[in-house]
Formats: C-alpha cells, sequence, structure tokens
C-alpha cells in the first residue's frame, strides 16, 4: 500500500523495466557481449610459457647448486666418480651429433683431469703421513 490506503503498482516488486517500445521482442543477446570478455591475444599468452620456463630453469639452477654442494663435501675420488658418470650420459648423444652433449663430454672431461692430479696428490700427502 501507498501512503494514500491504495495498492499502487509502484511498489518495488512491480516493477518492470520499460523500453520505448515494449512490443518489439528483444534478445539478452547484446547484455552478453558487453559482460564477455574480449579473447586474449596469443601474444599475451607467450610470457605464461616463458615464465614456466624461468621457473623450470631456476629449479634446474637449484638442484645444480645442491648437487656442487655434495660435491664439495665429498671426497675427490668421489667427485671424480660422478663427473665419470655424467660423462657417461653424453656419449651416445654425441655420436649421434648432438653438440650441446658433445660440449658437455669436453667440460667433464676437463673437469675429470683437474680431479684425477687432485686424487694423485692426495695419494701423495695421504702416502708422505
Amino acid at each position: 500500500m501507498n501512503e494514500d490506503g491504495e495498492s499502487g503498482s509502484n511498489s518495488p516488486a512491480n516493477i518492470t523495466p520499460s523500453f520505448s517500445n515494449p512490443g518489439t521482442p528483444r534478445s539478452d543477446a547484446g547484455l552478453d557481449m558487453i559482460n564477455t570478455p574480449p579473447p586474449v591475444p596469443a601474444q599475451l599468452q607467450r610470457p605464461v610459457a616463458s615464465v614456466n620456463q624461468q621457473q623450470q630453469q631456476q629449479q634446474l639452477l637449484m638442484q645444480h647448486q645442491q648437487q656442487l654442494q655434495q660435491l664439495q663435501s665429498q671426497s675427490k675420488y668421489s667427485q671424480l666418480l660422478a663427473v665419470i658418470e655424467d660423462m657417461g650420459r653424453d656419449i651416445r648423444p654425441t655420436y649421434a651429433g648432438s653438440r650441446t652433449s658433445a660440449e658437455r663430454l669436453k667440460r667433464g672431461i676437463v673437469h675429470a683431469r683437474i680431479l684425477v692430479r687432485e686424487c694423485l696428490t692426495e695419494c701423495e700427502r695421504s702416502a708422505r703421513s
């Protein structure tokens, strides 16, 4: 009821949106288009992949650093064995023509030579005492 005691059509339950031409059928398709976000361009999706790649690279780097710390705490001989084991994984890909494996193998050989020298000096020290 309104102030005059009559039940009016202006109560909140009876209010309907008014259109300029109520007899014309209307669809809500226009409203859906307004509320639908535009499609994300492919250029904006690429950084997500690169962020994932960066995270993977960071994880690999952290694992490598942990392995180095473990190697430093080991004896020279066990370090040498670990390097030789890693080198063994690069032999087949090197024969297949992988340049990165060949480079890793070369670095492994250099590292192994250094460790062999250090092992020899360690053996000589222990033999003297």
